[in-house]
């Protein structure tokens, strides 16, 4: 008889066992859900926040250097050259209406994610090293997030053909119109950001700009493109009167 006894309570024992188990399985996995929970809302949120700060505080530097006197240069043609860029400066301002109202992006040299992540637009520097907005000829090529660290190209994908783009410099409106769009592509597909970009309307040289950044959205497996074609320059006056395409 002991040993009819023993048996129904080695089996209590071990059903305790597993619920004890299965408890603690259960709480590592309400544990790894709240740390997944905040590692997506410090990526999503709070890179967006800091990104932010950050690049209005590198925007506002930018524009007092160019409200300050320009430092007198060597005579002759030289001293109409333009500037140069190293890695990391500010260049301007983007603005894409279609993106916002009031929307503006802070430009820096380079795609590296220590720009990038600032929550502004690099300039491309390779494997093709952009043209900038004032060269005779070239492409303009410029990247910025999907998501998290500013996330100033979520809404790429509602900028369509005939929409405005618009390169703000220290002493230029570069107004350019969207001429085509590439709503997937490889994100080893390097041709894209070509002086003359390859899969866009453009069939010889000119001067352009091209957008890119990840897609779908929450993820960075393709690769996304919208290009424009110079429309105009418009001179900047001392109130920085903005083009029509903004107003």
């Amino acid at each position: 008889m002991e040993k009819v006894r023993e048996a129904p309570a080695r089996g209590r024992h071990r059903r305790s066992r597993v619920a004890a188990l299965l408890g603690v399985v259960g709480e590592l996995l309400i544990t790894a859900g709240l740390v997944l929970a905040l590692f997506v809302g410090y990526s999503l949120w709070w890179t967006d926040v800091v990104a932010e700060g950050r690049s209005g505080q590198a925007g506002d530097r930018l524009r007092q250097s160019w409200s300050a006197p320009a430092r007198p240069g060597p005579p002759g043609p030289a001293a109409a050259a333009p500037p140069v860029y190293g890695a990391g400066d500010g260049v301007g301002f983007l603005h894409v209406p279609a993106l916002g109202r009031g929307n503006q992006t802070l430009i820096r040299m380079g795609t590296d994610p220590a720009v990038l992540n600032e929550g502004v637009a690099g300039v491309y520097r390779e494997p093709y090293r952009a043209a900038m907005p004032w060269d005779a000829q070239g492409n303009f090529a410029l990247a910025a997030h999907r998501d998290g660290h500013g996330a100033k190209f979520h809404d790429l994908d509602r900028v369509g053909r005939g929409d405005a783009i618009v390169v703000e410099t220290r002493d230029s409106w570069y107004v350019y119109r969207v001429d085509g769009t590439l709503p997937q592509t490889s994100k080893f597909d390097t041709g894209v950001i070509a002086p003359v970009p390859e899969g866009s309307p453009y069939q010889g040289p000119g001067r352009y700009v091209t957008l890119t950044t990840c897609t779908p959205v929450y993820t960075s497996r393709y690769r996304m493109a919208v290009w424009g074609s110079l429309v105009r320059v418009d001179a900047m006056d001392a109130r920085r009167t903005p083009p029509p395409e903004l107003r």
